[in-house]
């Protein structure tokens, strides 16, 4: 089966991909999660605004991606959230908010899709969480979570 990425899937490819899936995988999981288009010919215009909007928001280059890497490090990021008697949070730390906690440090903008956090975050302390920068480049910089007065 041929399809088009519209967003990254680890092992496969980056978004605006034509990929050959074998037909399971595509139809029962790329397709229903929204990760693929099916392919067709009037699809290809949808790839050239894929690959539009991705240019736009990515890393340009591995000299880049070094760059933003190195200001990742060596900023301490801290967020603060509601937590109950022991230090135990009221639901869990998002990407998203991770990525929000980074640009009020004075980070890079950073896509929260590439932001890997260990586990779920449920309880306050200090956690690494690792960023997908380029291919060959991830950055690791600590979190912390404090409880919210």
């Amino acid at each position: 089966m041929k399809i088009i990425l519209t967003q990254e899937v680890s092992g496969l490819g980056s978004p605006g991909d034509v990929v050959e899936v074998k037909d399971g995988y595509g139809r029962n999981y790329l397709l229903p999660q929204g990760f693929a288009i099916p392919w067709t010919r009037g699809g290809e215009k949808q790839i050239v605004l894929i690959k539009r909007a991705r240019s736009a928001r990515e890393i340009r280059d591995l000299g880049h991606a070094n760059e933003v890497k190195a200001r990742l490090e060596t900023l301490t990021v801290k967020i603060a959230v509601r937590a109950g008697d022991g230090g135990r949070l009221y639901g869990s730390v998002t990407p998203t908010e991770v990525v929000g906690a980074v640009r009020q440090a004075g980070g890079p903008e950073l896509d929260r899709r590439r932001v890997e956090l260990p586990s779920h975050i449920k309880s306050t302390g200090n956690y690494k969480v690792q960023v997908r920068l380029h291919p060959e480049v991830s950055a690791t910089f600590t979190l912390t979570v404090n409880a919210a007065k």
